[in-house]
């Protein structure tokens, strides 16, 4: 007759089977199945994750090219940059337009004028190039306002900088005697930005 094993003797073998299994688990299977498959599990979980905010940013594309475009028709209203393409041309129409703000403000310079303006080198190295001229003006007060609000409020837009204003040292010519006779000795520097060069522009990106 075969002898019955104890009890104990049985559950220790079950633990000792257990143990061993537990660790060839942990040996042989975890580390080249579990693990592998927990990893591609979550980078799945984050590759759709990912698929669905690139679904919702090209659902809004349409929206954001509806307002790019409403974008670029108020900029092409009113345009930043002037449409010269040389600093030299661009340098001639700012003293266009500042002869036109002169002549508008007081017809026959007869309370504005022009001493000066001449242009400048830049001796900034911004992005945008800038056309840049330094004026001199004789003006009454409500010149100067005129002149200075044509300037900065027309198209394109163009910069008032470095304003100095001298206190009236004498009568502005015969004709305009009076209380708006007197006038302002005024210095400035007038400049506008250039459109920025397709090679220009994209050497200042790659930077």
């Amino acid at each position: 007759m075969r002898e019955a094993i104890p009890d104990r003797d049985r559950w220790l073998a079950l633990a000792i089977l257990a143990g061993a299994l537990l660790l060839g688990y942990l040996v042989a299977v975890h580390p080249w199945w579990t693990s592998p498959m927990l990893e591609l599990g979550q980078r799945v979980e984050s590759l759709q994750e990912r698929d669905l905010r690139v679904r919702m940013e090209l659902a809004q594309a349409p929206h954001v090219q509806e307002r790019l475009q409403q974008v670029q028709e108020v900029a092409a209203r009113v345009p930043g940059f002037m449409e010269e393409r040389s600093t030299e041309l661009a340098t001639a129409a700012l003293i266009a337009r500042l002869e036109t703000a002169v002549l508008e403000a007081s017809p026959g310079n007869r309370s504005c004028a022009i001493r000066n303006r001449s242009p400048m080198t830049d001796p900034r190295q911004d992005r945008f190039r800038r056309a840049l001229v330094q004026v001199r003006l004789h003006c009454g007060n409500p010149e100067l306002a005129a002149v200075l609000h044509s300037l900065e409020g027309g198209s394109p837009r163009l910069f008032v900088d470095n304003l100095n204003v001298l206190a009236p040292r004498q009568v502005f010519g015969r004709a305009g005697a009076g209380p708006q006779g007197a006038g302002l000795d005024i210095t400035f520097d007038l400049y506008g930005y250039l459109q920025p060069q397709p090679a220009a522009a994209g050497g200042a990106d790659a930077r």
